[in-house]
């Protein structure tokens, strides 16, 4: 029987990535970017294209991987991206650039994601990716389930943290907010969740009607 590591290593390398995004995924490495793997990244595009998205908010720009991929789901939709960091936005901007994704379908904003979502638009998303930084989790899936559609979804990546969250002697500042997301998540009703360990983890979250 394969063991666990040989089957996340068989899910992880399942997907085929365009050039587009082995181009994008390049840059993020030169940066010192982290970016979502092609499981995850197939995973945030079959979301995006099973709610038919078309608009989506990314906390967490990156090199535009994810935004790719999100894109690749949903190619129609149009992207609000937020990174406070330039370097990143310009990686970005090539990434969909060579992509041929229209000026017009994405929106960067390089600013702090604490600073830009509490003026986005109630019940005006399909989907909420979040990959930004972990201690405002909380608050990050708190603005989400605002601004998400009645069939909105929301997903948190990395909330296995390396390993950390599900490791009891783990107590940095990270991994106790992942832990805090996952215990108000549980105890909630209006909301269904998934927890699954493509990548670093995913935390998608579902709106009940």
């Amino acid at each position: 029987m394969a063991d666990k590591v040989t089957s996340w290593k068989f899910v992880e390398d399942f997907p085929v990535e365009p050039q587009s995004m082995t181009s994008a995924r390049a840059r993020a490495s030169e940066l010192g970017v982290r970016c979502v793997s092609p499981a995850t990244g197939a995973l945030i595009a079959s979301y995006a294209a099973a709610t038919s998205a078309e608009a989506i908010v990314e906390l967490g720009t990156g090199a535009g991987v994810s935004g790719l991929w999100l894109l690749d789901g949903a190619p129609s939709a149009v992207l609000t991206t937020i990174d406070p960091e330039i370097s990143h936005q310009d990686a970005a901007r090539k990434a969909f650039d060579e992509a041929g994704i229209a000026s017009r379908q994405v929106r960067l904003i390089a600013k702090r994601a604490l600073d830009v979502i509490g003026k986005l638009a109630d019940n005006s998303y399909d989907l909420v990716l979040i990959d930004a930084d972990a201690e405002n989790v909380l608050e990050y899936v708190e603005h989400a389930t605002r601004l998400t559609t009645a069939r909105g979804v929301i997903i948190v990546l990395n909330v296995l943290n390396s390993d950390r969250t599900s490791d009891p002697t783990a107590r940095d500042a990270a991994t106790h907010a992942y832990r805090a997301l996952l215990d108000s998540i549980v105890s909630r009703d209006d909301v269904r969740a998934s927890l699954v360990s493509t990548g670093d983890g995913a935390l998608v979250i579902v709106k009940r009607r």
